[in-house]
């Protein structure tokens, strides 16, 4: 049985100005008690609730019986005047009988953009675990909901982050959503949400970290640098899961020809797993992989950069290798131009059996309505988890968490969309945010976890990002990384999820 008791904030502390004006957020004075209402305070009294819910639980974890609190709930992001933007969801595990000053706080979130951050809260770093069997199988409903064994808390506290308009996030009504649906504008709101848990929780002494899969890698560079330089908080450490800094490495757009060399080590991965490559190369994935990225930016690359001036002999002897390493016909990479995109490799890899590979982790495998298109019509894998991950959350934050809510939770919504990248002619890069972050702070560490089955965020284009970040001998350093024979979210396979935990647990505690 579980304890809920409701908990009222210790204070209200102003948050964000809105990001509509773009302009920086600042800690406002609290109205006296006897200060005139303004004709905003009626609304702003309603939007702001405290509907958090404290519950008390206990998990064994290695041996060791660790009693913990979990508060679910929201926290009001509001203006300096006191007016009431949005609410942001959480879910925070605290460790019971320990001085919360000397733990560390994690704070984690996934990506999208438009995800809640269920996939780690459930998947990889909660106290609560979705079990999905051996990937890439699927379970079958009803879905089940198990204690985690590679939760983290026994080495760091954790809260759960859900973005605006994800979770159960909204902007209050009247406020246009779209004032926190950009790169910048979702850095300015998720770090007031940090610096006000941080705050309310007494928390400061703590040291941090932030968690972020995916897009919410992007998130993770982008506040490192904006925690520090408008709040002063300066940051332990930084988990990348399935890492994407720099877009230019992944999108498939005319002229930008870099995605079709770092995407290759992933192709050939999947290849591989899928028994498509010849039988010398099928002996060993790691030595495979080794002569793959050797070719990718070598004659692979300068293959791509000459262009239309390739000589056919030289094209010819180019596919030959691309087929070689990819499991296609030298006929289909000719008529491709060398250029393979995504959705037309994982459609054209197994076309011969009618099944598509899957995109978030290609050990997966789909059926299409006919065998003649030229891209897969939807993701298996992501077929795979979406309703086991969506029934466990909808269960959990009622009947173990006490939180109550009509709203449906949006575990990945398109309402977010159109999300503001920005102007210009230029590619979303937060790469940029961090390298300036871990200059300012050299105590700043990052670890990046990657799958080799991962085609949303492919991991040759995260280790091409990270040599491209102009970092010194030292930040180097401070740098590691970790493979895993999985996909996107490789903490779906149980060996995966116990290394990434071992991995993540000795970084935080180094």
């Amino acid at each position: 049985m579980t304890q809920r008791t409701p908990r009222r904030p210790r204070i209200a502390l102003a948050a964000l100005v809105a990001a509509s004006l773009a302009l920086p957020s600042t800690l406002a004075a609290q109205e006296p008690a006897d200060a005139p209402a303004s004709d905003e305070t009626p609304k702003a009294a309603e939007a702001e609730k405290d509907d958090r819910v404290v519950t008390h639980h206990e998990i064994e974890l290695h041996g060791e019986t660790i009693t913990y609190t979990a508060t679910a709930g929201t926290i009001p992001l509001k203006q300096e005047d006191g007016k009431v933007k949005a609410n942001m969801f959480f879910v925070a595990y605290t460790r019971d009988g320990v001085d919360a000053a000397s733990r560390p706080v994690m704070f984690t979130f996934n990506g999208g953009p438009g995800s809640s951050s269920v996939w780690l809260h459930l998947g990889a770093f909660g106290p609560k675990r979705v079990p999905m069997g051996d990937p890439p199988g699927q379970p079958a409903p009803p879905y089940l909901l198990q204690d985690n064994p590679d939760c983290l808390l026994d080495v760091t506290d954790l809260v759960f982050i859900d973005p605006v308009t994800t979770g159960y996030s909204r902007a209050v009504p009247g406020e246009d959503d779209g004032q926190f649906h950009g790169v910048d504008e979702d850095i300015r709101a998720v770090s007031e949400f940090i610096r006000l848990w941080t705050t309310r929780n007494e928390r400061w002494p703590s040291r941090k970290f932030l968690a972020g899969e995916s897009y919410g890698t992007t998130r993770a560079a982008g506040l490192a640098e904006y925690l520090q330089d408008h709040d002063g908080m300066y940051l332990d450490g930084i988990v990348l899961v399935s890492s994407i800094l720099q877009f230019a490495t992944t999108s498939f757009d005319a002229g930008n020809d870099l995605p079709y060399a770092l995407f290759l080590p992933t192709y050939c991965a999947t290849a591989f797993y899928h028994g498509r490559l010849a039988p010398e190369l099928e002996r060993d994935l790691p030595s495979t992989l080794e002569a793959c990225e050797a070719f990718a930016l070598g004659d692979y690359w300068t293959a791509l950069a000459r262009g239309s001036s390739l000589p056919a002999d030289e094209e010819r002897r180019i596919a030959e290798q691309l087929a070689r390493f990819t499991g296609l016909s030298v006929d289909y990479v000719l008529h491709a131009d060398l250029r393979l995109e995504i959705g037309h490799f994982c459609k054209e890899l197994l076309r011969d059996r009618e099944l598509t590979a899957g995109r978030l982790d290609s050990r997966y495998l789909g059926t299409d309505s006919d065998g003649v298109g030229g891209t897969y019509e939807y993701d298996p894998s992501y077929a795979a988890i979406q309703g086991a991950y969506t029934a466990a959350l909808n269960a959990y934050v009622r009947s173990d968490l006490g939180y109550e809510s009509d709203l449906p939770y949006e575990i990945l919504t398109g309402r977010v969309h159109p999300w503001n990248f920005g102007g210009g002619q230029g590619y979303v890069n937060t790469g940029e945010s961090l390298r300036q972050a871990m200059t300012a702070n050299p105590h700043l560490r990052v670890h990046v976890a990657n799958g080799y089955f991962d085609l949303a965020t492919p991991f040759f284009a995260t280790r091409y990002t990270f040599d491209h970040l102009d970092l010194d001998a030292a930040q180097q350093q401070r740098v590691t990384m970790s493979y895993y024979p999985a996909g996107h979210m490789m903490y779906i396979d149980a060996a995966s999820a116990a290394k990434l935990r071992d991995v993540v647990a000795e970084f935080i505690q180094g």
